[in-house]
């Protein structure tokens, strides 16, 4: 009765710290690239994003930086660096769809959206 009982303790804290740690982890990757979107840390961004085994598309929609999505938080931080590369490995449909929010913000992404959206 004693191995049932401890058996299955083992087994219920097994599953809750599974389930539990990736809210943390998903939590930290986005408080991560927010970080690097507002220091316009492209290099910085660009190896976390690898070392992680992420892409940029997938993770677009999910992340909001101060209630902003990823281009309108470059845009007003001024980010350029990192701004110019989510808008290159964004889809045009998504950069398009996103080129309102932008216009407020630095020429240069601007200039890029146009251009990503035009070609």
């Amino acid at each position: 009765m004693k191995k049932l009982l401890l058996a299955s303790i083992i087994t219920v804290l097994t599953i809750t710290s599974v389930v539990s740690a990736p809210k943390a982890q998903a939590a930290n990757i986005a408080q991560s690239i927010c970080e690097y979107v507002a220091a316009d840390d492209k290099k910085r961004m660009r190896s976390f994003l690898k070392s992680n085994k992420l892409k940029i598309r997938s993770i677009f929609k999910g992340i909001q930086c101060n209630g902003k999505n990823l281009l309108a938080f470059a845009s007003a931080k001024g980010s350029v660096k990192t701004g110019s590369l989510m808008i290159s490995k964004l889809p045009r449909k998504v950069v398009s769809a996103n080129l309102a929010m932008l216009q407020t913000g630095s020429q240069p992404l601007i200039d890029a959206a146009n251009k990503r959206v035009s070609s």
